[in-house]
């Protein structure tokens, strides 16, 4: 048996397989019955499970990075950590990464997982091309010129396995972070778009309860003008967690207080080095359309007094729009709420559905990794309506479907 990195999920998979190389995968999918992926675990639901069939562990048949002209070629389970640096070295960065560098690049792209910055689209945007191992056992390669692509890198592992991905690639930068203390929910409102213009990445950490959000975290580009104030929020004294209002030490996290760094040092919140955020915890998140943003978060205000008892924190972040077709920033810009909650499972499974009716009249989507309860993934647009079309195409018997998928997707 084997958990999720939370802990708070075990997976059903009569098998655990770690094949030695790439040929030896190929013929396990083509005689299986029912298989998934198993990436760096970092999801809180049953998305990845493979009840009673195979779960596939790649981390043995990675292959070694390929940097070229901008690009770079990476197997399917190398986690981001484990490539920036030598990124960097070529002389190369991301345009972006998420808060966690602990995530395998196939899982997190697959599921529409993204970092923070209002021009800057999810982590799926940099893939241009993808080796995909389908139902068969073959190998099949789609780039930005097929017409499947939009529905083939987020996936959510309905289409087969992600062995291979080519990212694109800019050149290398370096990057500060400044964080800003009590921002005062009536600024925060009110000028929303001009705070997220005040850095290339921003992060908003609160709690829902009080009259502040607790931190601001901008991350900007060498070199940038830091505002001496933001909107009544002060400079920080000293670094800080996310949850730094809960009392938790900013011992994992990344370097802050304005010195800069190299890109991957900077635009996580936390250090490869030590377990990320604060270990024993679980999340959910929830996208809402840009033009909903002031009002989605007075409406979770307005539950506060019963979502801050479980919460760890909670953060807010901007993404731009994508085309890929179960994205949830599909068709246009997000706001991201981001719930880190203490590991109290019921408890939080209680009120997800009061925070879920709380943000249905704006269209919300869930992250499709994290917890959820309800139809709140919005489904009923052409994209996944393609989407399903290509799923009977490439597997047509099912083989990387799960109960979760049916429920959810594939009904």
């Amino acid at each position: 048996m084997i958990e999720n990195w939370a802990g708070n999920l075990t997976y059903g998979a009569r098998e655990i397989v770690a094949p030695r190389t790439l040929a030896e995968a190929q013929e396990l999918v083509a005689h299986a019955t029912r298989v998934k992926a198993l990436g760096s675990r970092h999801s809180f639901n049953t998305v990845a499970d493979s009840p009673d069939g195979l779960q596939l562990d790649l981390s043995a048949v990675n292959r070694t990075p390929e940097i070229g002209a901008a690009k770079v070629a990476i197997g399917g389970a190398t986690r981001y950590g484990d490539v920036v640096a030598q990124l960097h070295e070529a002389g190369y960065a991301l345009a972006n990464l998420a808060s966690l560098p602990h995530i395998s690049v196939a899982g997190s792209v697959a599921t529409g997982t993204h970092g923070s910055g209002q021009r800057l689209p999810g982590l799926a945007a940099a893939v241009s091309a993808v080796e995909l191992l389908t139902a068969d056992g073959s190998l099949r390669t789609f780039s930005r010129t097929d017409a499947e692509f939009p529905g083939v890198v987020v996936n959510v592992g309905a289409l087969g396995v992600l062995t291979r991905l080519t990212l694109d690639l800019e050149p290398t930068f370096s990057a500060r972070q400044d964080v800003f203390d009590a921002l005062p929910w009536s600024a925060a409102l009110a000028h929303f778009d001009e705070i997220q213009a005040a850095g290339y990445s921003v992060s908003l950490f609160t709690n829902w309860a009080r009259d502040v959000v607790d931190q601001v975290l901008l991350k900007n580009r060498v070199p940038a003008e830091i505002p001496d104030a933001l909107f009544g929020a002060l400079p920080a004294d000293g670094p800080r967690h996310p949850a730094h209002a809960a009392g938790i030490s900013a011992e994992n996290t990344t370097v802050q207080g304005g010195v800069p760094g190299p890109w991957y040092a900077r635009l996580p919140h936390f250090r490869l080095d030590f377990a990320p955020s604060v270990g024993a915890e679980l999340q959910s998140e929830y996208f809402v359309p840009r033009a909903h943003a002031a009002a989605a978060f007075e409406a979770l205000r307005s539950i506060g007094n019963r979502i801050a008892p479980l919460l760890v924190v909670s953060e807010i972040r901007t993404v731009a729009g994508d085309e890929h077709w179960l994205s949830p920033a599909y068709d246009g810009d997000r706001v991201a709420i981001h719930f880190t909650w203490q590991q109290r499972q019921p408890e939080v499974e209680a009120v997800l559905p009061l925070i879920e009716e709380k943000l249905a009249p704006f269209g919300v989507r869930a992250h499709w990794g994290k917890l959820f309860h309800g139809a709140v993934l919005n489904l009923d647009h052409q994209g996944v309506r393609q989407f399903r079309e290509l799923a009977a195409e490439l597997d047509p018997a099912g083989k990387f479907r799960n109960p979760f998928l049916e429920r959810h997707l594939l009904r």
